[in-house]
């Protein structure tokens, strides 16, 4: 957090210890976030390596829907990366063209059914009047084509077109105009990219640490992500959640800390973490499990209030066939060959 010379901690009253006048004080979640990330790594592996459900003895976990524990393992991202990304021109104008399109709507069946009636999703046959027709022609039929997983402002105060898919359109044609695609390659961190898409309409602070990530993915950029987090609004439930007290840290220190200590903790609690073919937990990730821990202590912990005022879980886990998962991340990762 913000530098902290040294971490301690003590074993036998598993309470961190830091070197600073003003600590954060722990909450009885605290240790179960590691608990959780832990569990949740072992269900995703199970089912990888298709054994037979149940892959927990955990109630909650069995019961109940929540993301994996590294962001790009799930559905949605391993999409985006197999047949969004990698999948068609490398040029600069087109890979963030196809990524962006995908990611304002964020929902496969958008993404196909696109595919499905205007062919190849490129940039340069790219027609508003065309994507506008199809994408109005979902909807009149009263099928989504927004997930519901973030919401995007409607962009009419900026473009001023009635429905908000239009506006996106508009949106991803402003930025490949002012060239954005070329100005992430030389940006020189991951805030200074963050930063350039968050100064345009309707993409707002967690969407600007959302896109940048999905971004990154892509050959645009190549930063670590462990340089730069922005915590969304369910990290922010989940840390106020793990700690009673932040002793003068911001939400973005303690996501910080999270990743840096996280196998001091996984030992401190006996727990046998298995990573991602060795790729440890980056920011992205640690800010992902507190927006599920968030979720997961509204029954664990009844008795820790929720800041939204929410006590139950809605999604329910119907995952429970065995099923082939076939996985792919960005080549620069270096895990593609150790995936057995």
């Amino acid at each position: 957090m913000q530098r902290v010379a040294q971490n301690k901690y003590d074993k036998q009253k598993s309470v961190l210890i830091l070197t600073k006048k003003t600590k954060p004080k722990l909450s009885v979640v605290y240790n179960t976030y590691w608990k959780f990330a832990a569990e949740r790594q072992n269900i995703f592996f199970k089912r990888f390596n298709r054994e037979d459900s149940p892959w927990t003895k955990d109630k909650i976990l069995g019961q109940y829907k929540f993301t994996n524990v590294y962001r790009a393992t799930d559905r949605v991202s391993q999409y985006l990366i197999k047949n969004v990304i990698y999948k068609g021109s490398q040029k600069p104008e087109e890979v963030f063209f196809r990524l962006l399109l995908f990611k304002i709507f964020n929902r496969i069946s958008t993404w196909e059914v696109l595919e499905y009636e205007l062919g190849k999703i490129s940039f340069k046959d790219y027609s508003f009047k065309r994507y506008d027709k199809v994408l109005s022609e979902v909807m009149q039929n009263r099928i989504p084509i927004y997930s519901a997983a973030y919401i995007m402002a409607s962009g009419r105060s900026s473009f001023g077109y009635e429905r908000k898919h239009q506006n996106h359109l508009r949106l991803i044609e402003l930025m490949i105009k002012d060239k954005v695609p070329y100005k992430l390659q030389h940006c020189k961190s991951m805030n200074e990219a963050y930063t350039l898409l968050h100064s345009y309409s309707t993409i707002g602070d967690f969407l600007a640490y959302q896109f940048v990530t999905d971004i990154n993915y892509s050959t645009l950029t190549n930063f670590s992500e462990m340089e730069f987090v922005k915590a969304g609004p369910g990290a922010r439930d989940g840390i106020l959640k793990c700690f009673k007290d932040f002793g003068g840290y911001s939400f973005e220190d303690i996501i910080k800390f999270m990743a840096d200590n996280q196998e001091t903790e996984f030992e401190r609690l006996n727990l046998d973490f298995k990573n991602l073919w060795g790729r440890n937990l980056q920011l992205i990730d640690c800010q992902n499990i507190f927006c599920e821990v968030g979720k997961y202590a509204r029954v664990a912990h009844p008795e820790i209030d929720d800041y939204s005022h929410r006590t139950r879980i809605k999604q329910k886990f119907t995952g429970k066939e065995k099923e082939s998962i076939e996985l792919y991340f960005p080549p620069k990762w270096n895990i593609n060959n150790l995936i057995k």
